[in-house]
């Protein structure tokens, strides 16, 4: 989607203006992912965006936070397959509780009595798992329509979606009506954070920066490595991580 979900929500805040500029290692094709960022831009800009205030400004809170929390309890079948995948049994055994009890307690997770218990919400993609497995991240890729990515997380976007619910509707117009839902959701949960965005020197690095940073996070479980810096590299005047 135009705007990853979420998955740049923690290092917007976190990054808030310390994004630089130059040539970053992980971003090989910095001209084509611009390009891709420019075009993800305008449409977001011209129809997203404005769809997201729309939904925002006439849709009451209590509503909306009840649709959140069903496309939320929806994501945790395939963090639970993801965690099984990764054998990370402390995440299974929090996940698969979290969905029982939200789909049952919670009403098909409209609300969320999971967290009231202290089973706080994991999140594991496919990514994720790859990552585990050893394959490298790669390049850096600004997706048409998807938006931020990499070499290695392109692969994950379809086994997640196979995964998901959504795709057990058979009817193709519900199908699509529900994941479109999704985005229009995702988009208006970040509204609040578009000024921070903008307040970017580069909005493409920042994005970028971001991206990169939140997907090392939670591969590491939230306990990235410290970052080497590169032979013979001024991390004043150069790019060196």
């Amino acid at each position: 989607m135009v705007l990853a979900r979420l998955a740049i929500v923690l290092s917007l805040l976190v990054l808030a203006g310390c994004a630089t500029t130059g040539t970053h290692k992980d971003d090989p094709y910095e001209d084509f992912n611009r390009s891709m960022y420019t075009f993800n831009k305008g449409l977001d800009t011209y129809f997203l965006k404005p769809v997201a205030k729309g939904y925002d400004t006439v849709t009451p809170t209590v509503v909306s936070d009840r649709i959140s929390g069903v496309f939320d309890n929806i994501d945790e079948v395939p963090t639970l397959a993801n965690s099984l995948l990764q054998w990370k049994w402390g995440s299974v055994g929090v996940t698969f509780s979290r969905f029982v009890i939200n789909s049952t307690l919670g009403l098909g997770g409209m609300f969320d009595p999971a967290s009231a218990m202290g089973l706080d919400r994991r999140d594991e993609d496919f990514g994720q798992t790859l990552a585990a497995w050893g394959a490298p991240q790669g390049a850096y890729l600004m997706l048409p329509f998807l938006g931020p990515s990499t070499m290695r997380d392109v692969w994950g976007k379809p086994v997640d979606g196979y995964l998901s619910p959504m795709q057990e509707i058979d009817h193709v117009r519900t199908r699509n009506a529900v994941r479109g839902m999704d985005l229009i959701d995702t988009r208006k949960r970040l509204l609040e954070l578009d000024p921070l965005l903008e307040e970017a020197l580069d909005e493409y690095v920042f994005v970028r920066d971001a991206y990169l940073q939140r997907r090392n996070y939670l591969i590491h479980d939230g306990n990235p490595p410290l970052p080497e810096l590169e032979d013979d590299c001024d991390p004043i005047d150069d790019d060196c991580y």
